[in-house]
Order: structure tokens, then C-alpha cells, then sequence
């Protein structure tokens, strides 16, 4: 079936902000840089004399607090504490940047390095950084060659035999131009758009998609060694593989609260993402201080030369994964007979290619020079709309393939260009209060693809979107929903995050603005409230439930929409905070009903569950109607099970008893009888936009109590496999949920446990409804990377328990047991302003260091284990007087 769209595209404009600065051009190396004289005249961003000088302090569990005269010098020292902590993933993230996998690590397991590797050539990853770099804002050149040369400069003073392990004596371990670092965050600002296509969906699509005929070729002829084949066919498997173009693997929960609801009368922020433990989406803290220009605290992705999540003395904020689109796919119609040109307003139009080459290791003594051809509309890069559609095993064709039917299929990126990355957050961070804040966006500033939930000293409590979003014409949005209406195939694209446009009109193409065919700040969803704004990935619509927000482009996300768990719990507790839930779990606002930064710590400690709270009572009530222990439920004898769930206290702490139970009833529970078939689910109570926090809900009373109770066959369901585990109805949810991080080796060896287990407290965020959200990967390489992992495959891991390893299987060759934790809350904080300034506690739940024999390693993963949460410092005394380490670095520049 040919499906007809909207929307279109061109390339986004570098976002500046109107911040002083000066020009600095050239590379750096060993700590060096080559400067434009020009750009002396600002002092606040260049050092005067050219030498890069930065002090570096750490305080309590190695936070560094670099200190510096100058932007650049800052970047600088903050190059350096990173690389110190995380040199190695610090390193594969360049490698992988400049599309060298292939080269270093050969063809990977399916040919992934190899496709991955070609794929970021067609995205002009590394080639479009070298094109963009002189046009970056001085602000950015300066982080960003700072950045490079504090990184270059421990590489250089460090012997390759005293690395960490996963990079010890390795040959990618080397020193990188500020044009690595800018590509690297390519690939951070397209995690949501571009690299979904980066896996197969980019290498297969060529005219007639023929696996032979895209194997790449090697450059010379002759070569002694095999080449590998297969690589299209396995960038097929690999695309067809993924359905879901909405969820990038990443949540988070944020909270502003205004003056009405605080301790201070000022405002107070929850932050707390939910983000992977390893590979390069790790969070890193660190606080900078360029004196009268900038003094900031919070913690950004590994690699970022300035932090993301942030507050300085008048405002703090923290962001989450919008439910906004970032990108357009195009269908083409080409012209009869020729594959490579497509016909737009009546006009033909070339489809363009391009030879790439990449160097692969295929086991002989030098890469083999591989080379392939890819293919370009005005859009970007052509993409198999086949294998992004398709489905086998549901026997789902998907859209046609290269030159069926006259198609071809391309897509236009909102985050092709991430020139503007550091502006934006450097304007976050230099703002004074709200009006500057909301400036920064005013002038094109993006956050790429995360919400904005920002509270202030005034007492203000502000949500934006503050994603890249194509701005569409009216006309297009009418026909994308008149599209949905008629055609459920085109429904069921859109709803998985597919929006597919008509690439033969203009009317389907973005709209140009000052953006740059962005939509501008004035039509994105905001709030402005003196109570409570709040984001926990839910639609923007119900960002509080006092004043929804209607009337914004479908590319924001649904209104009217309903809310995933955590959203409702987290409404629930801002409306009421001084409900305790079904436990004994503190008030969300303490004794006074008013929140402090402590209280917000706690509440993300709490370990509150929606599901549990929603559906506790009611499945106690059916347990205690099976008086008769004979009774069983599909063969279950219920009775010692149920006895926990009526003494559990509806909590997900450590020493909870019944959390485990309750888990993998609602697993069931959900999968079978409440997001399967909508007609056949046992809730009784529709969801209501008037009421989205309460709805759906609703059990159904058919065969309430007895041994065909849907809830208590979910139930018995979820005690089998607990069971068969050998997990006992008494255990308590630390001895079986844990945090063990792994590696040690590089890519390609055999990873080792490198802690004993940590115990781990909080609940699945999806399966459970924790707000405190964590969870299992089911990955064996760390995130984003090709760092080997210990992790249960998902042929380990047992279907409808929220990721329980089965101890049993064949494939469970590292005998993982229980519920090994890798994703969920990682740098999080409470915050309140005083008449002192900010106040804030926190943690980063996997700590600061990578490197095992680091006494950074783990240290504050014990502190989360333990709810230990220590002081975030901005004040220069504080810092001084918790100073357990400290360095002077220097830098000479040429």
C-alpha cells in the first residue's frame, strides 16, 4: 500500500545567542590552541596571554569545582576531571564519531561497526562538524576547544599502560581536534531522530534495496582476506527490528514549584532522570566558576563542556524526554523509469549520491578500505521506508521498497545541525531570572529533544518544550490528521512516531522561520504558574491539570492524551502533598505542606508506585475472598503470597516485603488485561481528559474472588515465576533487586563483575508506576558503545516480571539472578531557593568514575543504596572547606 503525507524540511540554522565573544580558530593539542588575536578582546571567553590556567577542586565523592578566569580555560579544566574519571568511553565516543568502529574493533557482531560506521558518513557526523565549526559562536569555540584541549592534555601525560582497563595500551586512545568533540554531539542531539536510522535503515536504502548489490566494495580489488558479506541483509534484520520511533531508551521526572507551595516562598526543582548506568548517556557532575560571568552546578553527558542540568544563584532547571517529533519522513514519487530522479510541483528533482570509505579490521596486518555509495534528496539522506515498516513475523509488509510503486522514501532531521548545542545551555546557565531564561529560546535556543522545567528565586515555576520541532503549515497538520482518520495503516505509522509527508508538493515542506524552519518560542507549549509546573514524559497537555494546554501543533504530542503512571503519581502527590500514599512514606511536602529541598529529595526517594496504590487494595480484597486454601488459581496456591501483599507496605525500599510479588502480578496484569485488546480489557472505567489523573481504572467485578479472577490469575502468573526462581514470598526487595556494574575489558573481551551487589531501592517506572524509576537492560554492550557488559538477554529474562533473570536457562552462562539494575535514576537533586541562595541535595547514582580502581567508582552508589544524600555546593566557601583533592592546571596555547 502506497501512503500519501505532509510535512517537509530544510537544514536548521545555528542557534546564537547575542552573548560578546571573539573569534578563535585551529586545532589543540597537548593542552594547546591557536588563537585568532582578535579574539583577546573578551576576556570573560579567551585568556589574555593565551595560557589556559584552571583550578580544580574536588569535594565529597569527587565532584570537580573548576575555577578559571576565562569560559575557555573552564572547558578546559573540565576537559581534564572528565577524561581523569571516564577516559575510556570518552574515547570510544570520538572513535565512533569519526566512524572509525570498523577500523578498531572490526566488522562487530552482524557487521554492525560496519554499518554504523557508514551510516554516520551518510549523516555527515564528523564531515559536517569540520563544515560547521567556523561558524560556531565564539561561546562554543571557546568550550569547545577548551573542552578538547583539557582532554588532549591528560591523554598526553598519561601512560597508555596506566588506562582503566577498557582502553589500557589501546590504539584509539588519542589526542582529538575541537571538530571530534562537535561531532560527538551530532550524535547526541540526533539520539532521537537520526540515529534511529543509523542501525540499517540508511545502509539498505539504495534503488531496487538488493542486499548484493549494497554489500560495500573494498577500494583495492585484491584483498587477502575475506570480506565480510551479508552487512545489508543484516542492516535489514536490524531495521525491520526496531517499531517504536518514540521511546529513545530515556525518561526522567522534573518538578518546578513556584512560591505558593514552598517552605521559602521562593522556588524549589526536582530533577531526576531516568537514564542508562553506562556508555555515554551517563550523567557527569561538575560545577564552574568564571568570576563575574558564570557560577553553575549540575551535571551534562559525558563529553559536554558545560553542564545540562543546572542551577546557579537565581534559578534552576532540569529536563525530560518531550513527546515531540524530530524529524519527517518523505515519500517520493520518481519519475517512470528512473530511480533517481523524484517529481516535486511538477518539476523533476535529482537524487544525489555519494561515495564513502571506511577502514575495517578483517584480521590482517592493515584496515581494508571498504567503500560504498549513498543517496540524498533535498532532504538528507534516503531511507528504506521498507524496512522501517515491515514486520515478518506479523506477516506486515510495510511500505514499498526503492522503486516499488514509484516510491522512495528520505527523511529531514530537526537535529542535522548542532551548532547552537552549547549556546543554548551556556544561555540557560548565564541567566539571571526568568526574562533571560525565556530569552534564550526567544532567540532560536533548543534543547534538542527534552522538555524544560525551570524554577527561580522569584518564586516562578516555568515548563517549556524546548525541542527541536519542524514547524508544519496548517495545511499539512490538516492532512496529517485527515489522514489518520482514514487510514488506520497511516494511524498506526504516525502513532509509532512515523510522520510520513508528501515529498511531491511544497506544501508538505517545513516552514521556514527565523528558526530556520523550526516552530519559534511564541507556538511552543509553556506554562508560567506561582504553584507547581511538572514533566515526567507525559504529553505537554497535562503539565498541570488546574490550566491544560491546548491548541498545538500534533508535532508536540497528543492532548487530551492519557498519562503513563509515573505523570499520574507525581500529579497525585503535587495536588495533595501531604497524602502519604497507602504506606508509611513521608508527606511529599513534609509536616508544614510546604516543600524544601530536602523534602523533594525524598520524594524521589519515597519509592511510591501508581499501580501499587491504583490496585493494592483491591487485589487484598480478592485474596482475602479464597478462604478456602484448597482453592487454587491455575494450579497457584495463592494463600503464603497473599499473606505478604496484606502486610507490604505498597513501597519499593530495600527491605519491602511484597514489592517483588506485586511486581509481577501488575506485569501480568498489565500485559494481559489491560494494554492488550482494548475490548478485552478488565478495566472498567475509560480513561477521561477531564480527569486524567484517576482514569482508567476500574477492575471488573466478573468472577471477583474466585479461581477465574482475572487479578488473581495475573497473580498466579506472576507467583510461578517467582517460584520457579526460588524466591520466597518473605524476601525482602534488596536481597533480589540489585546495582552490579561490569566491564574491565575492551571491546571485543569477556566482561567481569567489578563490585559486589549493591542493594537498589525504586520500582520498574512503566511496570510498577515507580516514580522513582529504574529498571533491567537486557543488552550485553553498554550504551551507545561496543564496551562488552554483563547483562541477562532477553532469552534470560522471563516474560511479564519487569526484567527477572531466570536462573534457569542455558543462556544464562554469568548466572544472573533477581533483578540486576542498569537504567532509572541517575544525577538527581532537590533544590529550594533561600534568602542565602540556593540550597540543593543530591546524588549520581552510579557515581562520578568509570575506571574501577577508582575510589569514585562506587562511592556514591553505596550513598544511594543508603539514601545518604550529601550537599550540592555552589559557594565558594562550602567548596573550600570540603576540599579533599586539588590541581592547577596549565596549558600552554601557540
Amino acid at each position: 500500500m502506497k501512503l500519501l503525507t505532509s510535512p517537509a524540511g530544510h537544514r536548521m540554522r545555528g542557534l546564537a545567542l547575542a552573548l560578546v565573544g571573539a573569534a578563535v580558530l585551529g586545532g589543540c593539542s597537548d593542552g594547546e590552541i591557536t588563537v585568532n588575536p582578535d579574539a583577546l578582546e573578551n576576556p570573560n571567553l579567551f585568556p589574555k596571554d593565551g595560557k589556559l590556567e584552571a583550578n580544580i577542586r574536588r569535594t565529597t565523592d569527587g565532584v570537580p569545582h573548576i575555577t578559571a578566569d576565562n569560559l575557555q580555560s573552564a572547558a578546559f579544566g573540565n576537559g581534564y576531571a572528565q577524561a581523569q574519571d571516564n577516559v575510556c568511553l570518552l574515547a570510544e565516543a570520538i572513535v565512533k564519531a569519526r566512524s572509525e568502529r570498523a577500523k578498531y574493533f572490526g566488522p562487530g557482531p552482524g557487521s554492525i561497526n560496519i554499518i554504523n560506521d557508514f551510516s554516520y558518513k551518510a549523516q555527515k557526523i564528523l564531515s559536517g562538524a569540520e563544515a560547521e565549526f567556523d561558524s560556531l559562536s565564539d561561546e562554543s569555540k571557546a568550550l569547545v576547544e577548551g573542552f578538547t584541549a583539557g582532554y588532549n592534555k591528560y591523554v598526553a601525560e598519561t601512560d597508555p599502560a596506566d588506562l582503566p582497563q577498557e582502553c589500557r595500551n589501546q590504539p584509539w586512545v588519542t589526542e582529538i581536534e575541537p571538530t571530534d568533540l562537535l561531532a560527538h554531539y551530532r550524535i547526541v542531539g540526533q539520539y532521537a531522530s537520526g540515529a534511529l536510522f543509523a542501525t540499517g535503515a540508511i545502509f539498505i536504502a539504495i534503488p531496487g534495496e538488493d542486499p548484493v548489490a549494497a554489500e560495500p566494495e573494498p577500494v583495492i580489488a585484491q584483498t587477502n582476506e575475506p570480506l565480510p558479506r551479508g552487512v545489508a541483509e543484516s542492516a535489514r534484520i536490524l531495521a525491520t527490528s526496531r517499531t517504536n520511533f518514540k521511546d529513545m531508551g530515556l525518561a526522567s521526572n522534573a518538578w518546578g514549584i513556584g512560591k505558593d507551595m514552598t517552605e521559602q516562598g521562593r522556588g524549589a526543582l526536582l530533577a531526576n532522570p531516568h537514564f542508562p548506568y553506562t556508555g555515554h548517556r551517563r550523567l557527569y557532575q561538575v560545577q564552574m566558576t568564571v568570576p563575574g560571568y558564570l557560577n553553575i552546578n549540575g551535571a551534562g553527558l559525558l563529553g559536554t563542556a558545560i553542564p545540562l542540568i543546572n542551577f546557579n544563584e537565581n534559578l534552576a532547571w532540569s529536563h525530560t524526554v518531550t513527546t515531540s517529533r524530530r524529524f519527517t519522513v518523505y515519500e517520493l514519487t520518481l519519475k517512470d523509469g528512473d530511480p533517481l530522479t523524484y517529481i516535486k510541483d511538477g518539476e523533476e528533482v535529482p537524487i544525489t549520491q555519494e561515495k564513502f570509505q571506511i577502514e575495517a579490521n578483517l584480521g590482517g596486518p592493515a584496515p581494508v578500505v571498504l567503500e560504498r555509495t549513498f543517496y540524498f534528496s533535498e532532504y538528507g539522506p534516503m531511507l528504506s521506508g521498507n524496512a522501517i515498516t515491515a514486520n515478518p513475523d506479523e506477516g506486515i509488509e510495510g511500505l514499498p521498497k526503492w522503486g516499488e510503486a514509484n516510491t522512495a522514501y528520505t527523511y529531514r532531521d530537526a537535529n542535522a545541525n548542532t551548532s547552537g548545542l552549547l549556546d543554548t545551555w551556556l544561555g540557560m546557565s548565564r541567566a539571571s531570572n526568568l526574562q533571560e531564561f525565556q530569552e534564550v529560546f526567544k532567540n532560536c535556543g533548543s534543547t534538542l529533544w527534552t522538555n524544560s522545567t525551570y524554577a527561580d528565586a522569584d518564586g516562578n515555576a516555568f515548563y517549556i518544550d524546548s525541542s527541536s520541532v519542524p514547524n508544519l503549515s496548517p495545511e499539512a497538520l490538516g492532512l496529517i490528521e485527515f489522514k489518520r482518520k482514514l487510514s488506520p495503516e497511516y494511524d498506526t505509522l504516525f502513532s509509532a512516531g512515523l510522520t510520513l509527508l508528501d515529498g511531491n508538493t511544497s506544501r508538505d515542506d517545513w516552514v521556514e522561520t527565523e528558526c530556520g524552519g523550526l516552530v519559534t518560542y511564541d507556538q511552543r507549549p509553556k506554562l508560567l504558574r506561582t504553584d507547581w509546573v511538572q514533566n515526567s514524559n507525559s504529553s505537554y497537555w497535562a503539565t498541570n491539570p488546574a490550566e491544560f494546554l491546548t491548541g498545538y501543533s500534533p508535532m508536540f504530542g497528543a492532548e487530551n492524551a492519557q498519562l503513563n503512571p509515573r505523570t499520574r503519581l507525581g500529579i497525585k502527590m503535587l495536588q495533595d502533598p501531604m497524602d502519604q500514599g497507602l504506606g508509611d512514606a513521608l508527606a511529599p511536602a513534609g509536616d508544614d505542606g510546604k516543600f524544601g529541598a530536602v523534602d523533594l529529595i525524598n520524594v524521589i526517594w519515597n519509592n511510591r508506585a501508581w499501580y501499587a496504590e491504583e490496585f493494592l487494595p483491591e487485589l487484598r480484597e480478592r485474596c482475602s475472598l479464597i478462604t478456602d486454601p484448597l482453592v487454587l488459581v491455575d494450579d497457584v496456591d495463592l494463600t503464603p503470597w497473599c499473606a505478604q501483599l496484606q502486610t507490604w507496605d505498597s513501597l519499593y525500599d530495600l527491605d519491602s516485603v511484597g514489592a517483588h510479588i506485586f511486581r509481577v502480578f501488575i506485569a501480568n496484569y498489565q500485559a494481559d488485561f489491560i494494554d492488550s485488546d482494548p475490548t478485552d480489557s478488565d478495566l472498567t472505567v475509560d480513561f477521561d481528559p477531564a480527569d486524567p489523573v484517576n482514569t482508567p481504572t476500574g477492575p471488573s467485578e466478573v468472577d471477583r474472588g474466585t479461581a477465574g479472577d482475572r487479578m488473581l490469575r495475573a497473580l498466579a502468573a506472576g507467583v510461578t515465576a517467582l517460584e520457579g526462581q526460588g524466591i520466597a514470598p518473605e524476601a525482602e526487595l534488596g536481597s533480589i533487586q540489585y546495582y552490579r556494574p561490569s566491564g574491565d575489558v575492551p571491546p571485543g573481551g569477556d566482561p567481569l563483575f567489578q563490585s559486589e551487589r549493591i542493594p537498589w531501592h525504586g520500582g520498574d517506572g512503566n511496570i510498577d508506576g515507580a516514580f522513582n524509576a529504574i529498571g533491567v537492560v537486557t543488552s550485553q554492550v553498554m550504551e551507545d558503545t561496543v564496551f562488552p557488559r554483563i547483562g541477562p538477554s532477553t532469552d534470560v529474562v522471563i516474560p511479564n516480571t519487569a526484567g527477572l533473570a531466570d536462573v534457569n536457562s542455558a543462556a544464562n552462562v554469568n548466572n544472573i539472578d533477581g533483578w540486576l539494575i542498569a537504567r532509572g535514576t541517575s544525577w538527581h537533586f532537590g533544590l529550594e531557593f533561600t534568602d542565602n541562595g540556593p540550597e540543593a541535595y543530591g546524588l549520581v547514582s552510579y557515581s562520578q568514575s568509570t575506571d574501577s580502581l577508582s575510589k569514585f567508582f562506587t562511592n556514591q552508589s553505596e550513598r544511594y543504596s543508603s539514601k545518604d544524600y550529601r550537599k550540592l555546593y555552589l559557594d565558594q566557601a562550602e567548596i573550600e572547606a570540603n576540599v579533599i583533592d586539588e590541581l592547577q592546571l596549565t596549558g600552554e596555547v601557540q
